[in-house]
């Protein structure tokens, strides 16, 4: 008998089908999705469209390496040029978003010759080597993760990041922050903020990682959260949302940065069926008007949940949103779950993270709010 490596905190539910924004366990139990699989489920579970293009290409070629051409690699980029409006930046292609922040921190390495690395509190690039080193979480870098080179700064913290790059400028290869950060609680980075990195990275030689891994791909509203703040990074790194479910990851580079023969390397990455799979997510976010539909049920969502007194500090863009839930109704999370049917997520200590398709409708919303209040409600009645 092989056991499963016990990593994972797990609800007691199976879920065997999908469809839009709900799931189904192996009782026949429907739920509603408000979690989306952390962040994963960008067009819907289960879209047709996303579906097909992947049967499609599964009937041809599933996969071969990168050693022979793949056209099917160059039509996703094509794609991600006019969804993304990054016209002129280059494409690699991976599996996951840490691997996309191993790459992007390993080529602002080759690039500037450099080592240090500027980092934020309550930042999470990923659990490989140097992703995993620029997060800030001690409890899952392991000892031989351990490097002095990364500088953690304060989050939003300006001061804090100008005299950084004054007394450290000409060491600094890169600065890695996410434009809203996603496990350290829905925590928005500043216009001001965004705007001096680049500033700062422009007088230094150093390069501006925009880690987009859970807020991009227009969960935010745009197609990337750095995006409100009118500045281009020099690499984004994607994930989660790119393939729908189907595992693949990508960092944008900027074309100032030159490419070399072996400096980067993959064997899944860009491989048929996840190109398939990352294309059909871009011609329905096209098709359905998604980033924009994002953003106007994000502020709706917003709003309403404004006005329920019992939760505290609701924040987020289009549709990533964090809320605190304080110690009288701190099962809220369970609750939702075990007697509402409706998934969400959470950060540590106290917050709810809401990261739902993008297709969400508003009868969902609705469907999700009215939970929400029911559960508050029981949990106040349970404390009384």
């Amino acid at each position: 008998m092989i056991k499963l490596f016990d990593v994972y905190p797990l609800n007691n539910i199976a879920i065997t089908r999908a469809q839009g924004s709900y799931v189904w366990d192996s009782n026949g139990v429907q739920y509603l999705d408000m979690y989306g699989g952390h962040a994963v489920i960008s067009i819907g579970h289960t879209h047709p469209h996303w579906v097909k293009r992947i049967k499609d290409q599964l009937e041809k070629i599933a996969f071969y390496s990168n050693s022979v051409i793949i056209p099917i690699q160059q039509q996703l980029a094509d794609k991600l040029a006019e969804v993304s409006g990054k016209n002129g930046f280059q494409l690699f292609l991976c599996n996951s978003g840490a691997e996309a922040n191993e790459n992007a921190l390993k080529l602002a390495s080759f690039h500037t010759g450099r080592k240090k690395i500027i980092a934020f509190s309550k930042s999470f690039h990923g659990r490989t080597s140097l992703a995993v080193a620029a997060t800030d979480n001690p409890a899952i870098i392991a000892p031989v993760n351990e490097t002095d080179n990364i500088i953690f700064l304060p989050f939003n913290d300006e001061a804090a990041l100008a005299d950084c790059f004054k007394n450290n400028g000409k060491e600094i290869a890169a600065v890695i922050v996410e434009g809203i950060q996603g496990v350290g609680g829905i925590n928005i980075a500043t216009d001001a903020f965004l705007k001096l990195i680049r500033t700062s990275c422009d007088e230094n030689g150093a390069l501006f990682i925009a880690d987009s891994v859970q807020c991009g791909y227009g969960r935010s509203g745009q197609f990337f959260a750095h995006d409100a703040a009118g500045i281009e990074a020099d690499i984004y790194s994607m994930a989660k949302g790119m393939g729908n479910g189907f595992p693949i990851g990508g960092i944008l580079i900027a074309p100032h940065i030159q490419p070399k023969h072996g400096m980067l390397g993959t064997t899944f990455g860009g491989n048929h069926l996840a190109c398939a799979a990352a294309l059909a997510v871009l011609e329905v976010m096209e098709q359905e008007n998604l980033i924009s539909m994002a953003k106007q049920r994000g502020m709706y969502l917003m709003n309403q949940l404004k006005q329920i007194d019992a939760i505290e500090n609701v924040r987020g863009k289009g549709l990533m949103i964090g809320f605190d839930v304080p110690e009288n109704i701190k099962g809220l999370k369970k609750k939702l779950l075990e007697d509402h049917n409706v998934f969400t997520g959470e950060a540590k200590p106290n917050v709810i993270r809401l990261l739902p398709s993008l297709a969400l409708s508003r009868k969902q919303a609705d469907e999700f709010l009215d939970a929400l209040k029911e559960s508050i409600q029981e949990l106040l009645q349970n404390t009384q």
